[in-house]
């Protein structure tokens, strides 16, 4: 077992859905299959669901495949969620439990009051840097390697206001200049930034996270604190 930092380079370990799974039962989530070999899992309050969808391959963010689809709703009985956000294989566990903690904790999962400042001030509370061009809307790793950014939703970013001009926060990782996205992540322009900003802090966390396999294209930027 390796102990590694930083948290956004580690990847998944190969077990994306084994550890957010357990995540998810331990807050009390029941799961289902669905006709479509997915697994979601939905809360005791039924406001909250979180759905392995990479058995579909619906789409891809970035590159990668989207592997973990959570979305709220308003109400028990309405139809439409009011909000969805899209995880790529190969995003560090860690960061995506800690935002089901964070939707976990809330009376209304659907409703945000606090601006956008809130992820950009937990990010540069964990030592990330503001983009000089853009330093309201995104910032980045002191190694260049990740970027947290308020941008225009991509194609097939879900959410209930229908407008098209919408910006929603994005994540991903660039272990080096113009390679490939380890792992991507969306999130809906109607998601809560205060959730955004639970993912973004456990993302940047200087706190080494265990791994048995570190990944290839992150060999001379991960730094291995320790073996065990």
């Amino acid at each position: 077992m390796y102990w590694v930092t930083p948290r956004h380079l580690a990847g998944d370990d190969g077990a994306l859905a084994e550890r957010v799974g357990d995540s998810l039962v331990g807050l009390g989530r029941q799961m289902w299959p669905t006709a479509r070999n997915t697994l979601l899992y939905v809360s005791p309050d039924v406001l909250c669901g979180a759905e392995w969808i990479l058995a579909a391959y619906p789409f891809e963010l970035g590159g990668p495949p989207v592997a973990w689809q959570l979305s709220a709703r308003s109400l028990a009985t309405s139809v439409m969620v009011e909000w969805n956000a899209y995880f790529t294989t190969g995003v560090p566990y860690e960061a995506l439990a800690d935002l089901l903690v964070a939707i976990d904790a809330r009376e209304q999962p659907d409703v945000g009051l606090v601006e956008p400042e809130t992820v950009l001030g937990a990010l540069t509370a964990r030592g990330r840097i503001r983009d000089v061009d853009r330093p309201r809307t995104t910032a980045t790793d002191p190694g260049f390697s990740a970027s947290v950014s308020l941008e225009m939703l991509p194609p097939l970013i879900e959410d209930a206001d229908p407008r098209p001009d919408l910006a929603g926060w994005q994540a991903w990782a660039e272990p080096a200049l113009g390679s490939p996205y380890p792992w991507c992540a969306g999130f809906s322009a109607s998601v809560p930034h205060d959730l955004v900003a639970a993912f973004a802090s456990s993302l940047a966390s200087p706190v080494p996270v265990p791994r048995r396999t570190v990944p290839k294209n992150a060999e001379g930027r991960l730094t291995v604190v320790r073996r065990s």
